[in-house]
């Protein structure tokens, strides 16, 4: 019996695409912004292993950027969509089951996504990389959304759009769905099947 959901946030809750920040920025940067290059930087930033302040500073460095700190922050944050599929599916299960996320993110899209989409507020509490030091699809960090959310894994549905997530989610007994925000319908097929109908 379904007992629980844990939701991942990036093309899932919401769409998102980081090259949207660079293309944003790319005019008052010194150096060609090659975004492959920048993914250890934002790693290190989601696994918590640098403070946003010694994220933001190496990020200007490594771009090269002449602006204002603050133009360069509102760019990294306004970087998504709302997927209002899932998150008028999510008003429909909040009161019928605890709600909670579990994402590979920082504090700079935290702040930002709980200002600026309400339905964040529906959840009951979250494990997000930055604080628990460890990113999907760790084993450690199902181990602690696990502990810290009081859910029995058998008993939770998991969602996240990509395979290596769910893949190692049902390695840790999490009843796991890989979403994608273009077959909508085929999500809520597979919640069928859970027995979950709403």
């Amino acid at each position: 019996m379904i007992k629980a959901f844990i939701f991942d946030i990036g093309n899932v809750l919401l769409r998102f695409d980081f090259d949207l920040a660079l293309q944003r920025v790319a005019a008052q940067c010194a150096r060609p912004i090659i975004p492959e290059d920048l993914d250890v930087l934002k790693n290190r930033l989601e696994e918590g292993q640098i403070t946003r302040h010694e994220f933001l500073e190496q990020l200007i460095e490594a771009i090269g950027f002449q602006g204002e700190e603050a133009e360069l922050v509102s760019a990294w944050e306004d970087i998504f969509e709302e997927n209002l599929l899932m998150t008028d599916f999510v008003r429909q299960l909040h009161g019928q089951f605890p709600l909670y996320l579990l994402s590979n993110t920082s504090d700079l899209h935290i702040n930002h996504v709980f200002r600026q989409y309400p339905v964040f507020e529906l959840f009951d509490d979250a494990v997000y990389s930055y604080e628990a030091g460890c990113m999907k699809p760790s084993p450690e960090i199902f181990r602690v959304a696990a502990a810290k959310l009081r859910v029995k894994p058998h008993e939770t549905i998991f969602v996240d759009d990509l395979e290596p997530n769910v893949e190692e989610a049902l390695n840790q007994g999490f009843r796991a769905i890989q979403y994608d925000f273009t077959c909508h319908d085929a999500f809520l097929a597979c919640l069928a099947e859970e027995g979950v109908v709403v």
